[in-house]
């Protein structure tokens, strides 16, 4: 058997309804996990997009296996399974980028504000003193 044929083989294996139902179930448990953590202020409603454009993409490659198998054969995949693999991986890595950019950020202005705080201490400290008459 050649490659391109066992490659043919994993690609035409049919997938089980129980598989695509525990992800579709999972995609949308996820957005409401994600609604209630915003609505109980836990997480922050900046990044609620990110969150749900993830469940919804896990729901939307659940529930359309023909998209999946499309971009299989795209990246040149061998199993759904490692194309489902490949595309957390690249959210992970993408929301990592986004909270380095943050943290980044923060830094900087964390910085900045040490040396505002060190400058009015040394202005305050230069300011001659008032006696009080107690």
């Amino acid at each position: 058997m050649s490659v391109e044929e066992l490659r043919e083989l994993f690609m035409s294996a049919p997938e089980s309804m129980a598989t695509r139902a525990l992800a579709a179930i999972m995609g949308l448990a996820v957005i409401a996990v994600i609604l209630w953590l915003v609505r109980t202020r836990r997480l922050r409603e900046e990044f609620t997009p990110i969150w749900v454009f993830g469940a919804l993409g896990l729901a939307v490659v659940s529930l359309s296996f023909g998209t999946l198998r499309w971009l299989t054969a795209l990246i040149g995949a061998w199993t759904l399974s490692a194309t489902i693999f490949f595309l957390a991986l690249s959210f992970l890595g993408v929301v990592c980028l986004a909270y380095a950019v943050r943290l980044s950020k923060l830094a900087v202005d964390v910085k900045n504000l040490s040396q505002e705080v060190a400058l009015l201490r040394s202005q305050l400290d230069d300011r001659p003193r008032a006696v009080s008459d107690d």
